[in-house]
């Protein structure tokens, strides 16, 4: 018999089966656990049962988490929910104290209580893996402040920087996703606790004193929107996403990077695998898999606004529906931030300082800072341009790269130049670029010092 109702129904077991959500539902046991007993102590508080039932309660639901979390527990498919499957066991435990628990409240707050608690304590757990990884990528930085690479725009080759560099531009991204996250589980921690089916309670309950019990700021303000909101859902699965996104496009560039035509990192063998038929195959498929598993996210984030956007008030069953998608988005991107962290720490995974410094050595990176000299020295832009880009055809006609010209080679394309071959080193090149935010090695220096009073902040770990 099912635990609502008269007893006279019978179900039908496809249905049954369709209709329940306690084959991943369970995943909120310490969330319900945790809301039931906040909830058991405001109601012995209020007067609303005794202190004797209370203390039944709790204890059972103690017995009842050591059960699932020992394995021990037996969920049955009748139960439909995880909230039913443990007020059932309650009851069989503690008998008819077991009953009393659900006084003052309904099933639709109950389960927006344990799914927020759920969202928001991911929202911080994937912040804390996200500083892990920033910090990851601050400790290769730092060794790395003068290794030459080439900077580019539409994938070619455009003006050279440093790997710290380069490596800072996705620390900026993941310190925003961070933020992103911290931001979502301030907003989403409040408890709708009290707001019943949709309309409230007229026990007299005190849904102040079940916040502060759960470590909740407030309550929630209306009870209609407290158990109908799924924003929180929403937003964590935005931020995944997002940050997903970043990782993809690091990992898009890692694969880029490990092939025969960049040779810029060999990564751990660890985090690589061979070819079936091909010996000499070294495919990164860790940096694949994560780029790969970006559109599942995705999919969660368009599946739950989906659902949501012709969702009359208050709750409806289809809000079912909104929990797979962000169970499967924080573990692929808690895996994805674990995975390549390892990855980047790896001591087989090697950053070529030669491959870099040569690839500066093609496509004439230094081209922007002769048009620069040229125009320190009053020669007008536009024909500073002009006159760069002809020494870049020269440097083609020549077969080498711009910053290999010598002085005399510049003087035949114009006598102002010849002065100016200076500029053409590609040290000098990213060096020159000083302004905050800037490539070169002291304003690269800036922005690490930065970071690393970021990590220090933000978490307890050490920056690598």
């Amino acid at each position: 018999m099912k635990l609502w109702g008269d007893g006279s129904e019978t179900g039908e077991a496809v249905l049954d089966a369709f209709n329940a959500s306690i084959g991943f539902d369970r995943a909120l046991f310490r969330e319900d656990i945790a809301g039931s007993i906040a909830h058991s102590r405001m109601l012995v508080k209020q007067g609303i049962i005794s202190g004797e039932d209370a203390a039944a309660i709790e204890n059972g639901l103690r017995q009842i988490e050591g059960e699932i979390e020992g394995g021990e527990f037996v969920f049955a498919s009748e139960d439909e929910d995880i909230h039913m499957a443990i007020e059932r066991r309650l009851t069989a435990l503690i008998g008819e104290a077991g009953k009393r628990l659900h006084t003052a409240r309904s099933r639709n707050d109950q389960v927006a209580l344990d799914f927020r608690l759920w969202c928001v304590r991911q929202d911080r757990h994937l912040a804390d893996l996200i500083a892990e990884l920033v910090s990851a990528l601050y400790g290769i930085a730092l060794k790395h402040t003068e290794t030459l690479m080439p900077g580019m725009t539409h994938l070619q080759h455009a003006q050279p920087i440093s790997l710290a560099y380069h490596l800072l531009a996705y620390m900026a991204m993941l310190m925003r996703d961070h933020s992103r996250l911290l931001e979502s589980a301030k907003r989403a921690n409040l408890s709708p606790l009290g707001s019943a089916a949709l309309a409230g309670t007229p026990h007299p309950i005190d849904r102040a004193f079940v916040a502060d019990e759960l470590g909740f700021d407030g309550v929630t303000l209306n009870g209609l929107d407290s158990v109908s909101d799924r924003d929180f859902a929403l937003e964590l699965l935005f931020n995944t996403a997002m940050a997903m996104m970043h990782l993809s496009r690091f990992c898009e560039e890692l694969v880029l990077w490990s092939s025969a035509e960049f040779r810029f990192v060999r990564i751990g063998d660890r985090f690589t695998t061979g070819s079936s038929i091909m010996p000499q195959k070294r495919n990164p498929d860790a940096a694949e898999l994560i780029r790969g598993k970006t559109g599942r996210v995705y999919g969660g984030l368009m599946g739950l606004l989906t659902v949501m956007k012709g969702m009359p008030l208050a709750y409806n069953k289809d809000m079912q529906e909104d929990k797979e998608g962000v169970f499967d988005a924080v573990k692929t991107l808690s895996d994805s931030l674990t995975i390549l962290a390892d990855m980047l720490q790896d001591e087989g995974t090697v950053f070529n300082r030669e491959a870099m410094r040569a690839a500066c050595e093609r496509g004439h990176l230094s081209a922007t800072d002769l048009a620069d000299a040229a125009v320190k020295k009053g020669v007008p832009f536009r024909e500073a341009h002009h006159l760069s880009r002809k020494a870049t055809a020269l440097a083609d006609q020549k077969g080498v790269d711009l910053s290999m010209l010598k002085a005399e080679d510049l003087a035949l394309i114009d006598p102002r130049l010849g002065e100016l071959v200076g500029a053409l080193s590609l040290e000098a090149s990213m060096n020159a670029r000083v302004s905050a935010g800037g490539t070169a090695k002291r304003a690269v220096l800036e922005q690490l010092s930065f970071v690393e009073n970021w990590i220090k902040s933000v978490c307890s770990i050490k920056p690598s």
